[in-house]
């Protein structure tokens, strides 16, 4: 069940100087998201341009990465009645799947069946109308079934056109229809239908309890009306069941007749063949020979005749808490679904939008600025989010305690940098607007001699980089693993007053890294390097793809020394 949906381009922006919220982003498009662990912040990366919606005429039409801190308390406040909510959503919406996927099945099960059986049987009018009689195919077999003369043309239908073999072919997909109706209705229809009336019902006792839940959307009066639609849908399916056993029942027993006819016409021994029901026949000659009931009630444009004795009876059961909607017997099963359909989407998007209106933007911090040549390639750099537990925190909630990194690769030229990447931390409360004050960060130099391919935050504060060696010739380069340890690095307060001082990290002095041991561990890798690396912080290793097509995995945690080049795990043909 989604429970938010957030328009990046329409979220206004705090801006902690003037205190207005008239900022906005335009053009924005999203890189990489994340979820705190505690539910109470996502974290955006997007690239876009920062307009100021009060004064148009002064905003900057360069584009650049932002990070979008956005507050989403309500996760955390309402974890459990969010849990309960979109568990039984959930388990609602995947029984819906199951009762669309079986009336499906019937449908085009029926419907093969049946074009079978026609395709037959509309032979009849035509050897009817060559005979140059005008009578139609219900006639000559009530003719046929009192005891008067044959006809030509039925003779020559049931004898030549029709006859045994065919009689029996038909017959023999008609039960088999029947078997695989039968079991779909009992092993999947009816009881998805049965379950979502039930899931229903705990939603429509939560749904009461206003305090708690009308906060996050659960409506009563919504939830009231998917109830009584799932109720007419159990009726009509119980009608749809009682329809098909009847009517498949009437095939068999027409079909027995007919074959019995057949044998006489065929001066054939008629002792193995059953006695059919005269009565049964009529029935099935007045009703199902040109008419097909079951595709009625699979049809979402019919109207089903409902006779007056069960409308009055509906009209009487409103008074004892019966159904208000008095005109559900003349929908069809298909209609009666599709109206399920539509007052679960309403009720269950009512949590969806009163969710998405608290959550809010606590700020956004402009990264740095990039070309319109370069906002396509914008989209493949290196980015990398997590959230770690601060041990110095002094908050005693679980919820207070966590602290956002943001590591990322800044384009050549941006910032008056090059080769370089950035690392952000965020140590303020989670449930409080961005503060300047709160944000920190460092520059690090990449050796010019190599390139940063990929980038990943691990564990412990730990930032994983992926370097690839710039090779001027053509034999292969080399690559290196870096593990760097952020509490060996420097973070530098972020100054300066936004949006005046837009970019506060070209204020701070990149640092030197050193393909040496004194920021972290590092790891050399005998080939050129791919995007992309993945790094597994519960398992402890990490994954990259060489130029010669083979997938390499490493354990982080152990020193180069134990194991010099990874455990090579598969080649990527």
């Amino acid at each position: 069940m989604p429970l938010t949906f957030q328009n990046i381009n329409k979220i206004p922006i705090n801006v902690e100087s003037s205190g207005k919220n008239n900022y906005q982003l335009q053009d924005a498009s999203v890189s990489k998201v994340s979820l705190s662990r505690n539910l109470q912040k996502l974290v955006v990366l997007c690239y876009g341009k920062l307009i100021d919606t009060e004064n148009l005429s002064h905003n900057c039409e360069i584009a650049g990465l932002h990070c979008l801190y956005l507050d989403t308390s309500i996760f955390f406040n309402r974890k459990n009645e969010l849990h309960q909510v979109s568990q039984q959503a959930s388990s609602i919406q995947d029984l819906v799947e199951v009762v669309r996927a079986s009336i499906s099945l019937i449908s085009k099960q029926w419907s093969s069946t049946m074009n079978l059986f026609h395709e037959k049987f509309n032979t009849l009018p035509n050897l009817i109308a060559a005979h140059g009689a005008e009578s139609s195919s219900e006639d000559e077999f009530l003719s046929l079934l009192f005891g008067t003369r044959t006809s030509p043309a039925l003779h020559q239908f049931l004898a030549s056109s029709l006859g045994e073999a065919g009689l029996k072919r038909i017959a023999k997909a008609v039960d088999s229809a029947g078997r695989e109706i039968r079991g779909v209705v009992s092993e999947h229809l009816q009881p998805a239908v049965e379950i979502i009336s039930f899931r229903l019902a705990e939603l429509r006792g939560l749904a009461r309890w206003r305090s708690r839940f009308q906060i996050i959307g659960l409506d009563e009066k919504l939830v009231d009306g998917v109830t009584e639609s799932i109720g007419m849908l159990v009726v009509q399916v119980e009608r749809f069941s009682r329809v098909a056993a009847t009517v498949l029942y009437l095939f068999q027993n027409f079909f027995t007749w007919v074959l019995k006819c057949v044998k006489i016409l065929l001066n054939e021994p008629t002792d193995q063949v059953p006695a059919a029901n005269s009565e049964l026949v009529v029935i099935f000659l007045k009703f199902l020979l040109d008419k097909d009931p079951i595709k009625q009630l699979l049809e979402a444009d019919e109207r089903i005749e409902c006779d007056m004795d069960s409308a009055r009876h509906v009209e009487q059961l409103v008074v004892f808490g019966g159904f208000t909607d008095t005109q559900f017997l003349e929908r069809s099963l298909v209609k009666q679904f599709n109206q399920l359909e539509d007052s679960l989407k309403e009720a269950f998007l009512m949590p969806f939008t009163t969710i998405s209106s608290q959550i809010h933007c606590q700020g956004l911090l402009p990264l740095y600025p990039v070309t319109s040549s370069d906002t396509f390639s914008l989209t493949c750099t290196p980015t990398s989010i997590s959230f770690y537990k601060d041990e110095d925190s002094q908050h005693e909630e679980s919820s207070h305690n966590w602290t956002d990194y943001v590591c990322f690769k800044i384009p050549d030229g941006s910032l008056n940098e090059r080769n370089c990447i950035g690392v952000i931390k965020d140590s303020g409360n989670c449930c409080t607007a961005l503060s300047m004050s709160s944000l920190s960060g460092f520059l690090l130099h990449m050796p010019d001699e190599y390139e940063c391919v990929d980038l990943s935050l691990y564990k412990d504060n730990q930032v994983v980089l992926l370097l690839s060696e710039r090779s001027h010739s053509d034999s292969p380069g080399r690559s290196w693993m870096v593990m760097l340890q952020t509490q060996n690095l420097s973070f530098t307060p972020l100054s300066g007053t936004f949006p005046t001082n837009i970019y506060s990290l070209q204020k701070l002095v990149a640092l030197d890294l050193q393909l040496d041991t004194d920021y972290g561990k590092v790891r050399s890798i005998p080939h050129t390097v791919s995007t992309p690396l993945a790094v597994s912080a519960s398992r402890g290793v990490a994954c990259v793809f060489s130029s010669r097509r083979h997938a390499l995995v490493y354990i982080l945690d152990e020193d180069e020394d134990e194991d010099e080049d990874g455990d090579e795990v598969s080649d990527m043909e």
